[in-house]
């Protein structure tokens, strides 16, 4: 009874989320409604109630009331990481209507740092954010806690203190919002923030990287003069509903991150960096080359949304909470289910999306086998295997069936096929490491190969996997194969978020065998080939894609025949055609049943070193379902 009760609480708040979109006057009346939500039992509902509420404040329809901040905010001591993590989300986009709530949030932020001192970064990102947003409060609120900044420099409180930390990541927020108001914040503030440097380049690691950082706190405490628009390096990538967030170049070095890009353009004979407005979180940028891709919003936006939040579950992953995050996940899918959009672009962009939380769903069953406390019982290893190798065909799918991805984009799936490698490096028992570090170099070759034609800087996790395996080639010692040493890698990395813009189109195949059943067998004879007719359509296919028709018994009885696809028609989105495929291993039995599916060889694997009874070189990954085939001996008479 509980839980039919929970599932109608949850799907009252999932119901609410749509109508609080369409009506700011509804979603008005709705907050009081989600606000006593917010004390229920149940996580899940609980959680639903603030994924409305976060929906609320993408499109502008959250006013918060200082009547609601108290039983909001209570949020951020919650036990569960997932919903202190979807309140600071809130929480970044919210516009606060006084200095009073301001103060309150950030109090209350402090009191989440204290009490899950592991929120750190996230909670930094919020202030940082939350700052931008609210300009002159962090004016008024740094002004008056100066003294108290000033004491810290001197020893008297340390800089290790949460609140004074809290306070210069806030402080340093000012100049980036709206308004000249930020001139009043002394210079010497942003001096002290450059002593915690590390803790604050790991919060903004989504808008600038670490030297970017140090000119921009360098520059602010030389002089603080200067108008926002002399500050010339702007972010590029979507984020809060704010206006043009600004920070300083630094000549050496361009914004990193495996979804930026350099905007710089010639203008009037002088080098400028073109502008970006801040969007919403759900409007997207020109894919890389700036050509405009028209896709339809409605159901793009959500689809970015939804990664968004993928993104953000990584924590979870990270700290051990697989069932928290698998259920997520099924959640996501069922959101995506509901998407009913017959544009073809978009068609591809939610069967990627679909594909994408299968390979996030395999790496976080892959994860748990690499925490502190993951204890294996004698199967584990087996089963870690055996995950590992699911999120392996995940990835080959994701690369081989999708056209249309970006350079950024290819290069995200290749920092998760690295971190896949590295993953299996790990563990000392598991095998095949000579092929598993072949395959970490000719990934890394492809990476180093987008890097410099797309002009786009590395992660930290890719850059350190990088110059691992060049140690590993020069050195003669086992030393550089150390499972250890790989596992060192995987603190650096951290999930990127998927951002979809664009056309992506899905290559699949769709396979009948006319008039076939049970009841109405094909006829053969033993030990002679039989024909299999076959009815095939191809979606999004070229001539290039090496497609083979598999055909087996079993695992020893299985063959393989390439399709030819220059003697099917050009390279059209749909070819339909009927192919007889002749199957030779007959066996000696009254009847049979034959497994037959398509695939495409994937070219960017290695050769495999023993070629599958004739068939493909490399990997196949599988376009359609298997389809059984009945056949049975024709009597003699």
């Amino acid at each position: 009874m509980n839980i039919s009760f929970f599932k109608v609480r949850k799907s009252a708040c999932h119901s609410l989320c749509t109508l609080t979109i369409i009506s700011a006057e509804f979603a008005g009346e709705a907050l009081n409604l989600l606000m006593d939500v917010l004390n229920d039992d149940s996580m899940f509902v609980r959680l639903e109630a603030l994924e409305t509420m976060l929906h609320m404040a993408t499109y502008g329809h959250l006013k918060v009331q200082g009547t609601h901040m108290h039983m909001f905010l209570g949020t951020l001591l919650d036990s569960n990481t997932l919903i202190r993590s979807a309140t600071r989300r809130i929480l970044k986009l919210v516009k606060l209507p006084n200095i009073e709530l301001f103060r309150l949030s950030f109090d209350s932020l402090i009191e989440n740092l204290e009490k899950h001192p592991q929120d750190e970064a996230d909670i930094f990102s919020v202030l940082f954010h939350t700052g931008c947003n609210h300009g002159k409060f962090v004016v008024s609120t740094i002004n008056e806690a100066s003294e108290e900044i000033d004491q810290a420099s001197e020893g008297k409180l340390g800089f290790d203190s949460t609140r004074v930390a809290a306070l210069l990541v806030l402080a340093i927020s000012a100049p980036l919002s709206h308004g000249e108001h930020f001139c009043s914040i002394p210079p010497r503030i942003f001096s002290y923030a450059v002593t915690l440097l590390g803790r604050i380049s790991r919060a903004l690691t989504d808008i600038m990287d670490q030297n970017a950082l140090l000119a921009y706190l360098s520059q602010c405490s030389i002089s603080t003069t200067f108008s926002a628009t002399e500050l010339n390096i702007r972010r590029g990538e979507p984020c809060l509903p704010v206006a043009n967030i600004e920070i300083p170049n630094d000549s050496s070095n361009e914004i990193n991150g495996s979804t930026r890009t350099s905007l710089q353009q010639e203008k009037d004979g002088a080098s400028e960096l073109q502008s970006w407005t801040m969007r919403e979180p759900l409007e997207l940028a020109a894919p890389l080359g700036g050509s405009q891709v028209e896709v339809h919003d409605e159901v793009m936006k959500p689809i970015n949304l939804i990664l968004a939040k993928v993104k953000d579950i990584w924590s979870s992953i990270h700290s051990g909470f697989t069932n928290e995050v698998l259920r997520t996940l099924r959640n996501f899918k069922e959101e995506l289910a509901t998407f009913t959009s017959d544009s073809v672009g978009t068609i591809g962009a939610v069967a990627f999306t679909l594909q994408y939380l299968q390979v996030i769903k395999q790496l976080a069953k892959v994860w748990e086998h690499f925490l502190p406390a993951k204890k294996l019982c004698s199967s584990g290893l087996g089963e870690l295997d055996l995950v590992l190798g699911k999120l392996d065909m995940r990835l080959r799918e994701l690369r081989s069936t999708f056209t249309g991805l970006s350079k950024e984009q290819e290069l995200q799936i290749l920092e998760l096929v690295l971190l896949t490698c590295t993953l299996r490096l790990c563990k000392v028992e598991i095998c095949c490491h000579f092929a598993t570090l072949k395959k970490l170099s000719t990934t890394v070759s492809r990476v180093e190969s987008i890097l410099k034609s797309a002009t786009i800087e590395p992660t930290i996790f890719i850059s350190e996997v990088g110059k691992l395996l060049c140690l590993n080639e020069t050195s003669s010692s086992e030393a550089s194969c150390n499972p250890f040493m790989f596992k060192e890698l995987l603190k650096h990395f951290s999930l990127s978020q998927f951002v979809l813009c664009g056309r992506l189109d899905q290559i699949k195949a769709e396979l009948t065998i006319p008039d076939n059943d049970s009841e109405n067998p094909l006829p053969f004879v033993s030990r002679l080939p039989v024909g299999i007719p076959c009815d095939i359509t191809l979606h999004n296919t070229s001539n290039e894609n090496k497609l083979w028709l598999k055909m087996s018994m079993d695992d020893e009885s299985t063959q393989f025949v390439f399709l030819d696809l220059n003697l099917y028609g050009s390279s059209d989105k749909v070819r339909k055609f009927t192919y007889v495929v002749p199957f030779y291993k007959t066996p000696n039995a009254i009847s049979f049943t034959l497994r037959v599916c398509i695939g495409v060889e994937c070219l960017f694997e290695d050769v495999l070193s023993v070629k599958k009874y004739g068939g493909p070189e490399r990997e196949l990954t599988y376009l359609c379902q298997e389809k059984e085939v009945h056949l049975s001996m024709i009597s003699a008479h």
